[in-house]
């Protein structure tokens, strides 16, 4: 499947196989989840729509079978622990 990085807030990439009909959108957070039985044309919709998160939302969550390939990365609440903020001198 060849992936896409839209301009989007809430999509990191998408990618779209025609047979068997199975949408890939991987997610800022991370996780990536397949869409089974998804006609090209609504991908194609989701690529053109000015809130791809809105349009994942109306028309694709809750509306196909799917499965979740990779669990989102953890928010730290501390991201910086154990590195430095600021570049090395040395």
């Amino acid at each position: 499947m060849l992936r896409i990085h839209p301009n989007s807030t809430a999509l990191q990439a998408a990618a779209y196989q025609e047979r068997p009909a199975t949408l890939e959108l991987e997610f800022r957070d991370g996780a990536i989840y397949q869409y089974f039985g998804v006609p090209a044309q609504t991908y194609h919709e989701l690529l053109l729509a000015e809130s791809k998160g809105r349009y994942f939302h109306c028309h694709i969550r809750d509306r196909f079978s799917h499965a979740k390939i990779h669990p989102a990365e953890p928010k730290s609440r501390f991201p910086l622990q154990g590195r430095s903020a600021y570049p090395s001198t040395d």
